[in-house]
């Protein structure tokens, strides 16, 4: 059963998108320049879901949904796969409305129902708990971020949801990754599938691999209704808007660099680095010095 569906998923197996769509693609432009980059998303998706393992026969997917244009996405990308067979999980839309100011309430429900996607839409207001711990014009985002994935991890435990399936996508991965070196001296990035704490959620991130634009002009050409991410007003400066300013400036000088650094992510060299903890340079010999 696990080698039929890895081998459904496995990115050799048919990446024709003109047969037809889940109808959140029903809009989609009948152009070739979309069907391209829809073809590339759904085999980067299928890819990176194959390799890491992340399908069990009848699970329950929790699928964030924040409205930004990463969650949908990730939303209509999945649909498309289950829609074609190739993903045999069942998938349940959540957003997590935490009461920032100015928050567009209906949205994304309307849209939900609209498509006759299964979600939940869940209340908590920890956007009063941030404001309330934080002084006045400080970053909320990362205080924000945890109290979003602990209530969103509850909701999964309560829908009998053995997974949490977020939007992040490569650009994440790599600003995650020069954040850690640059600010906290380790080596660590996003990996696309991890277990949390407690033990009971994976964590998956079938986006990892694709790149931000791509995902911004497939939503855009889809006209999904994006709601933004700096209702709170705490986005400026941020230490991830220079990283990826950074990135940005580095791919155009030598464009394709992105893909060359996510790549390698994957392609780690344990003994050609300083953690005694991954590699044992205390035991390395010289021929001589073997017995």
């Amino acid at each position: 059963m696990l080698d039929d569906i890895a081998e459904t998923l496995h990115p050799a197996a048919d990446d024709d998108v003109s047969d037809g769509a889940h109808p959140l693609l029903a809009t989609a432009p009948d152009t070739v320049g979309f069907k391209k980059l829809r073809k590339r998303l759904l085999r980067q998706v299928r890819e990176t879901i194959a390799v890491n393992g992340m399908v069990q026969p009848g699970a329950r997917w929790l699928v964030g949904l924040s409205g930004g244009k990463d969650s949908y996405a990730l939303l209509a990308l999945l649909c498309d796969l289950k829609w074609r067979g190739m993903l045999p999980v069942e998938l349940l839309a959540c957003n997590l409305d935490q009461g920032q100011p100015n928050f567009p309430k209906h949205i994304l429900p309307e849209f939900l129902k609209r498509h006759g996607i299964p979600h939940r839409i869940e209340y908590r207001d920890t956007y009063s708990v941030v404001t309330d711990k934080l002084p006045a014009g400080a970053t909320y985002c990362s205080l924000c971020s945890r109290l979003r994935r602990g209530h969103l991890y509850r909701v999964a435990r309560e829908e009998g949801c053995s997974a949490l399936v977020l939007g992040h996508h490569r650009e994440d991965c790599l600003e995650t990754f020069f954040m850690n070196l640059f600010h906290g001296g380790r080596l660590s990035a996003m990996p696309a599938k991890f277990l949390n704490d407690e033990g009971d959620v994976m964590v998956l991130r079938p986006l990892i691999a694709s790149a931000e634009e791509d995902l911004g002009r497939f939503t855009e050409a889809l006209g999904f209704p994006i709601i933004p991410c700096d209702l709170c007003g705490s986005q400026d400066g941020l230490q991830r808007n220079s990283t990826k300013a950074m990135l940005a400036e580095m791919e155009q000088r030598f464009p394709g660099r992105k893909e060359t650094m996510l790549r390698a992510l994957s392609h780690v060299s344990p003994s050609h680095l300083l953690d005694p903890k991954l590699f044992d340079f205390a035991s390395l010999l010289t021929r001589s010095d073997t017995p």
